[in-house]
């Protein structure tokens, strides 16, 4: 149990590496979305990213609404989010909010889950029914022995969204800089309202597969909430600006199922089975 637990932890370790590469030129990067280092090739980039070609729980997936199980035993996502310290970092590969000493967590399981990091893909890696949405929004959390879930919020074009107003500034700053900047170096936004990022949790998809970008770390739990948000379209452009041409389009593309249930949680159903 030891030996898996370090395990775990190790592999945790080399995702937060790779979150905070200081490569601008890509001669650091070890992976991209498009070309020879495009997600066709990222299993054969580093004996690292072995998963990314062989594992068989692989993210992101196709959720099909009508084979989704309701699951009467799952419990609503109980997400602890205050306001918090953060910053914000280009990771060549995305945009991210970085969170060091937070309380913000989230149960799963019985289990409580901190949250470290949240980042934006463009277009959604999910997709419901077959259908990809604008944006995709992970909150990756960890426990102490490296143990990881993830929420997803997938979004369409439409009002803006009040939680991005929050990092107007720094994102500017970041698209202004540039390859000026040492990527990877954070840009302090100061206390981040998270309220308005637990809405939404009456209704949400539950499976085990992995992280979406290399190292593919899998028996990863992944929460999709059901309800789509909304963002504008400057917004998003806003998001994806800092990054260089070619991972602007930042989505991996859909994994097999290979077998793997896909759960639902819904509050109104089980609000009637209790009636």
């Amino acid at each position: 149990m030891a030996t898996a637990k370090k395990s775990a932890f190790y592999v945790a370790l080399v995702y937060t590496c790779f979150l905070v590469n200081h490569a601008c030129d890509h001669d650091g990067v070890r992976f991209g979305y498009s070309g020879s280092t495009g997600p066709n090739y990222w299993g054969s980039l580093s004996p690292n990213f072995t998963l990314c070609s062989k594992g068989m729980n692989q993210s992101p997936i196709d959720i099909v609404k009508d084979k989704a199980v309701y699951n009467p035993q799952l419990e609503p996502l109980e997400r602890d989010y205050t306001a918090t310290n953060a910053s914000i970092v280009d990771n060549v590969f995305n945009i991210a909010l970085r969170y060091n000493d937070t309380a913000e967590t989230v149960k799963v399981g019985g289990i409580k889950y901190k949250l470290k990091q949240l980042h934006w893909h463009s277009p959604s890696e999910h997709t419901v029914n077959g259908q990809r949405f604008a944006m995709e929004l992970h909150m990756v959390h960890f426990t102490e022995d490296g143990n990881i879930t993830v929420v997803a919020i997938l979004y369409r074009y439409g009002k803006p969204d009040p939680f991005l107003f929050q990092i107007n500034e720094q994102l500017a700053e970041l698209h202004a800089e540039g390859c000026k900047a040492e990527k990877g170096d954070p840009v302090p936004v100061g206390v981040v309202e998270m309220t308005e990022l637990k809405q939404g949790g009456d209704r949400y998809y539950r499976y085990v597969g992995s992280l979406s970008a290399p190292p593919c770390t899998e028996n990863v739990i992944w929460n999709i909430l059901a309800e789509v948000r909304e963002m504008s379209k400057e917004q998003a452009a806003d998001l994806m600006a800092p990054l260089e041409g070619s991972y602007r389009h930042n989505s991996r593309p859909l994994q097999p199922l290979n077998g793997r249930m896909v759960q639902l949680y819904d509050k109104s159903l089980k609000i009637r089975k209790v009636m």
